[in-house]
């Protein structure tokens, strides 16, 4: 099968850093959203944004939590959103329309991992409701904004996690099988490679490009589910409990772990192209190795997949892009 999937001449590595990224990035005038923008990766990637010139919008679930910790940064304000919620995405659709402004960029970094089995109103599983069908109902409330740019990148944030399974399509939702928090991580972490594929084959042609991307392993609140006997297998802490830094090995530094999205928002080596999956700032190749070594699965890099997890979600949000 063709792929895309093939490294580039990047200047970049594991262990560049979001200002590394963003030196000499103008984005002054250009208007952005960033799921997820007041925590770990996040956050790094608002402030990242705001202080290249963006008007960076941040939604949040949380906004006592989010105003606190965005108090006093220019160029970003917080309006409620929670992914689960599809009025919800639908009121924060309708506020950034109302700026009257084309949006540059969208930056799907919210969501959740391993969580405990949990259902939104629909029945859906919690782990594939946010962090993808919630992600896919945004971006299709954002599309005109994002097609009246004329050239604009949404970037999702999926994870080497995306390894541990592909789709279940005859059972997306844990319907019929056993519940896994991993499984459900894993799927959903596909679900977000796939839905950038898909996003890019019907964008590319309006100037709107698509890309996913593994941050690295970085020890954020995206952890909050996880036990200290299971962080501690992950081998994330050093002997006096702080995180593990280590690009090459994939334990990465927060604002390291910023630094592959910041790419794949701003990097003019991705101008024409598109759909691909990228890790330590670069496009990543196929992964040929065991799960947990660099690189993307073939499940993730799949169009036929990739058109199949697009079908179910049109259906699911009765929502698309056009």
């Amino acid at each position: 099968m063709a792929t895309l999937q093939k490294p580039i001449d990047s200047p970049f590595t594991a262990a560049s850093t979001a200002s590394e990224i963003m030196a000499g990035v103008d984005l002054t005038g250009q208007l952005v959203v960033v799921t997820g923008g007041y925590s770990g990766i996040g956050l790094v990637t608002a402030k990242s944004l705001a202080d290249a010139g963006a008007q960076v919008i941040v939604p949040a679930r949380d906004l006592e939590r989010a105003r606190a910790v965005i108090k006093g940064t220019d160029n970003i304000s917080i309006h409620p959103m929670d992914l689960m919620n599809p009025e919800s995405i639908y009121n924060f659709g309708q506020l950034v329309a109302s700026h009257g402004q084309p949006l540059s960029l969208l930056i799907n970094c919210a969501g959740v991992m391993a969580a405990p089995l949990m259902r939104d109103a629909d029945g859906h599983e919690s782990q594939f409701s946010i962090n993808h069908l919630g992600h896919f109902r945004l971006t299709c409330e954002l599309w005109p904004a994002l097609i009246a740019a004329g050239k604009a990148r949404v970037v999702s944030m999926s994870s080497r996690g995306h390894q541990i399974a592909g789709v279940d399509f005859d059972d997306i939702n844990f319907l019929q099988r056993p519940y896994d928090k991993w499984v459900a991580y894993g799927q959903s972490k596909t679900a977000n490679a796939l839905f950038a594929m898909a996003l890019d084959r019907r964008g590319s042609g309006h100037g709107v490009r698509a890309f996913s991307l593994h941050p690295g392993q970085i020890l954020t609140d995206l952890a909050r589910h996880l036990t200290a006997e299971e962080i501690a297998g992950f081998d994330a802490l050093d002997e006096q409990g702080r995180p593990r830094i280590s690009p090459e090995a994939g334990m990465k530094s927060v604002e390291q772990g910023a630094a592959t999205g910041l790419w794949c928002a701003t990097s003019e080596a991705l101008d024409g192209k598109g759909g691909v999956y990228c890790e330590d700032c670069n496009v990543a190749p196929m992964n040929e190795l065991d799960a947990g070594s660099k690189g993307v699965e073939i499940w993730a890099a799949n169009s036929d997949f990739a058109e199949r997890l697009w079908t179910m979600s049109e259906h699911w949000a009765g929502m698309t892009v056009d």
